[in-house]
């Protein structure tokens, strides 16, 4: 019982010291503006954070307190020195993070700290103003190391005696420094597993031999080459991240390595073999000049087919996307059995061939938009092509057609955008005829079929139901302006599955579709249209988002938010309609429905008197006059029934009176009964 009490004591009375919160060993003092280490804190305690407060100075007697100690936290202080005897009663010290302070200032007396902790396995010394120099001094005896991280620096150059006693390591992270030279740095790292190098002034990359290395992150530098060592060794290399440099050429790459990721987005790739003008460089070599020191060595290189000995058959994810290429080498892919993610998006294709049995079978995704196809060639009598083919983006390029039943072999195909594309969707079933049909794409029957992207094609009406046997969820036939032109039956073969509908910019009226049978839909976007009217058959419809934006509204129903679609919705766009300030209790009812959300509701305006307002802003005399209207308007029918209700009753009682001996003779006649006159 004392035992216990003595342990509830000391935890409140720790957690109320300095303001730090402590669980379980671990004391949380971040953003508490300390000066200077809390020396109360519990003895037991393993993991200190004191992120984000000005601590300037780490003194000997700082963490004398804490022997425990195995992980200390401290990025973005004011941290300017480490005496050296700060962490001798803290020598079993595993991780330690000192990002963001101004350790250059007293540098060697920090590494002379730092020197006492035999254990230490991470540290983090990033956006601290260093230099290679001092980065080095900091490190030098720190053999146990296992992660170093020394971004956001200032190092230029790096040789061999800057991480010479690393030989532990195992992850070093040096990206967003301004190195521009490498000089046999990382020889010595023979546990190094990831490197990153990103955002430098790398030029190139030549000889690149570092067989242990998993993970090479050398994206967003200058590299026009890179050229590993010419050996048989096998390289560990699983992931190359060369995206955002000025490469020219394919990287020449370890004839043998385990490569399952290769990012070459944002280069100038392209490939010489053959030019536009007909001129071969196939016979063409290049050869690199290399000094080193008093030595020269000259290699040799034909870039048009080195690349073809380098083994990628374990690459999955091959990214080519925004380079300058406008054709790919016979048998390049064929290295590549394996792939499953291609993305040759924004280059300068003009054709892409599809052959049966290629090294395409596993491909799960591909992207060929934003080039310049006019043509995706098919091999003559293929049945097997892409069957494990999933996600399929052709947008953007110059392709009126593609090859009959291009789809039928994609077993699994679900998503397809043909967006800005000149397409049309085949009418009709083929019909044995003369008259030679007008280019189309045929999607019917593709069952496994659910996104469609059909935006800005030119589409010219949707008749002969084009998605029969489909199981669309997802259609966007947006910026089509005949689209709905023709018979507005093709819905009725997705009505029960389709959950997304876009139709903006589509000359949509408001009596051209009948929306009622789209049980299913959740957003429907109806944006850039000639509504005039709102659409009475969404009122029954269970949407969770609607886009109204860009038409010619003056009013939504005054009962809307009764009807299953106001109490469905979670978010309505409205903005750029031209609503009437008079008419706007709509508005006001929209305000009051829980959970719904009008993100657009700052632009919403509405027109009084040839003048724009907020709904929620109008003037005091705009309401009144409001008020008038309304009144004056329902006095003025009164004014306009009155006299013809009188005129109506005059008529009758002069005919009554006229008639009147005749009608009771009429009536005494058919009734048969003796006049009491």
């Amino acid at each position: 019982l004392v035992a216990g009490w003595g342990c509830r004591v000391i935890t409140a009375w720790a957690t109320s010291s300095g303001g730090c919160t402590i669980v379980q060993g671990i004391a949380d003092c971040t953003g508490r503006w300390l000066s200077s280490v809390p020396g109360n804190l519990q003895d037991d305690t393993k993991e200190l954070l004191l992120d984000k407060n000005t601590i300037q100075v780490l003194s000997n007697a700082s963490l004398l307190s804490y022997c425990r100690l195995r992980h200390l936290s401290l990025p973005k202080n004011q941290l300017e020195l480490i005496e050296p005897g700060a962490f001798l009663s803290s020598q079993g010290l595993h991780v330690l993070s000192l990002a963001d302070n101004l350790l250059f200032t007293n540098y060697s007396l920090t590494a002379a700290a730092l020197s006492a902790l035999p254990a230490l396995k991470t540290l983090n010394l990033a956006g601290n103003r260093l230099t290679e120099d001092m980065v080095s001094a900091l490190i030098g005896n720190l053999s146990s190391l296992e992660s170093l991280s020394v971004a956001r620096n200032i190092i230029m150059r790096l040789d061999s005696s800057v991480f010479v006693n690393l030989t532990q390591l195992l992850e070093l992270n040096l990206e967003k420094n301004y190195i521009f030279e490498i000089d046999q740095a990382f020889e010595g790292l023979q546990r190094l597993q990831k490197l990153n190098l990103a955002y430098n002034y790398l030029p190139c990359i030549v000889e690149f031999g570092l067989t242990q290395l998993r993970v090479l992150n050398v994206s967003n530098n200058v590299i026009e080459w890179f050229l590993a060592l010419e050996s048989d060794d096998l390289f560990e290399l699983e992931v190359l991240d060369l995206s955002h440099n000025h490469l020219l050429f394919f990287p020449l790459l370890p004839r043998q390595s385990k490569l399952h990721s290769l990012l070459l987005k944002d280069n100038k790739m392209s490939f010489y073999q053959r030019l536009p003008n007909g001129t071969s460089l196939a016979d063409v070599t290049v050869q690199f000049l290399l000094i080193d020191g008093n030595s020269t060595n000259v290699t040799t290189v034909s870039l048009w087919d080195e690349v073809c000995h380098s083994n990628l058959s374990s690459l999955h994810l091959l990214d080519m996307s925004q380079n300058q290429v406008w054709y790919l080498p016979e048998d390049f892919l064929a290295q590549m059995p394996s792939l499953t993610h291609l993305k040759l998006n924004r280059n300068c294709l003009e054709t892409f061939h599809l052959l049966e049995g290629n090294p395409l079978a596993m491909l799960m995704e591909l992207d060929l938009s934003q080039n310049r196809l006019v043509e995706l060639g098919v091999e003559v009598g293929a049945k097997d092509m892409l069957p494990n083919l999933q996600l399929f983006n052709l947008s953007a390029n110059r392709l009126r057609v593609l090859p009959p039943a291009v789809f039928t072999y994609t077993r699994k195909i679900t998503t397809v955008d043909l967006s800005h594309n000149q397409v049309d969707l085949c009418p009709q079933p083929a019909v044995m005829s003369q008259v030679e049909s007008p280019p189309c794409v045929d999607i019917r029957g593709v069952e496994t079929l659910t996104h469609l992207s059909l935006a800005s094609c030119g589409l010219r009406g949707l008749g002969g139901q084009p998605f029969q046997g489909t199981s669309l969820m997802h259609l966007d036939l947006s910026n089509n302006h005949q689209a709905l032109s023709g018979d507005p039956r093709w819905l009725q073969d997705i009505a029960l599955t389709l959950q997304v509908l876009s139709l903006r910019n589509t000359s949509l009226s408001s009596t051209v579709m009948d929306f009622s049978a789209l049980s299913s839909l959740v957003c429907l976007d109806l944006s850039g249209n000639s509504l005039t009217v709102f659409p009475t058959s969404l009122g029954g419809l269970k949407l969770q988002s609607l886009d109204l934006r860009d038409n010619s509204l003056p009013a939504l129903p005054a009962g809307v938010v009764q009807t299953p679609l106001g109490k469905s919705l979670q978010e309505v766009y409205l903005s750029r309609n031209p609503y009437n300030c008079c008419t706007l209790g709509w508005w006001d009812s929209l305000q009051q429905v829980q959970g719904l959300q009008v993100p657009d509701g700052r632009e919403v305006t509405c027109s009084h008197s040839s003048r724009t307002w907020s709904p929620g802003m109008l003037p005091e005399p705009i309401v009144q006059s409001c008020r008038w209207q309304m009144a004056n308007r329902a006095l003025l029918y009164l004014v306009l029934a009155l006299p013809t209700c009188l005129t109506l009753l005059v008529a009758f009682a002069v005919v009554f009176l006229t008639f009147k001996q005749k009608l009771l003779k009429m009536v005494k006649s058919r009734c048969g009964m003796s006049s009491p006159y």
